[in-house]
């Protein structure tokens, strides 16, 4: 196994996005990856988080993880990322991350990198598709190399077979009603094996 660095950067408010980053760590370790968890950064005033006891829970529960840089997408081999669906877009935290990533693509250094993306929202048809291709557009223009689930694996068809990247739908109750993690954790290891044929190819 070549040594395969992963970083999964994510953005959530109630938490799924969370958890899919952390399904996503237990697949790539499990394919021989060393793996970084991030989040980036909030943008929402204080005052409306605290307003929403959902939000406010996710914020001490991911306290203690890193926060996303450009350093971090630079040591990574691959990247998945993990954002909510806002009004069929990616949410505004992960876009001003994207955005604020000039320097290393001015610099070539996003090129090559193998990246891949996980989605939720409160209905199946509240933009899920449509949030994981508009990630994948900054991608082709940072010359990344996307690597889709596809039809791979059959465990995809169980998470509602979504071939762009998991996705998954929340109930009004704020949990899960997919079953979504052997897909998560299956585009994870797919993500670290494509990064490992280019890597390897690289030397």
């Amino acid at each position: 196994m070549t040594n395969v660095k992963l970083a999964v950067v994510f953005y959530s408010m109630g938490g799924t996005n969370f958890q899919l980053a952390k399904w996503a760590e237990e697949g790539a370790k499990e394919a021989g990856a060393e793996v970084k968890v991030l989040k980036v950064q909030e943008l929402a005033p204080d005052s409306v988080i605290q307003g929403n006891e959902v939000w406010k829970a996710t914020v001490e529960a991911t306290k203690d993880v890193p926060i996303a840089t450009s350093a971090d997408l630079e040591w990574a081999d691959a990247i998945i990322f993990s954002t909510p669906t806002r009004f069929g877009n990616i949410a505004s935290q992960m876009k001003q991350f994207l955005d604020i990533q000039g320097g290393l693509w001015a610099t070539g250094k996003t090129v090559n990198k193998v990246v891949s993306a996980m989605t939720s929202a409160q209905n199946p048809h509240g933009g899920q598709e449509a949030t994981v291709l508009a990630l994948y557009t900054s991608m082709m223009h940072w010359g990344a190399i996307i690597v889709p689930p596809g039809y791979t694996d059959q465990v995809l068809f169980g998470a509602g077979g979504n071939p762009y990247g998991t996705s998954v739908t929340v109930g009004q109750d704020g949990k899960m009603i997919d079953d979504v993690q052997a897909a998560v954790k299956h585009q994870a290891k797919r993500t670290v094996t494509v990064a490992e044929w280019v890597k390897k190819g690289n030397q």
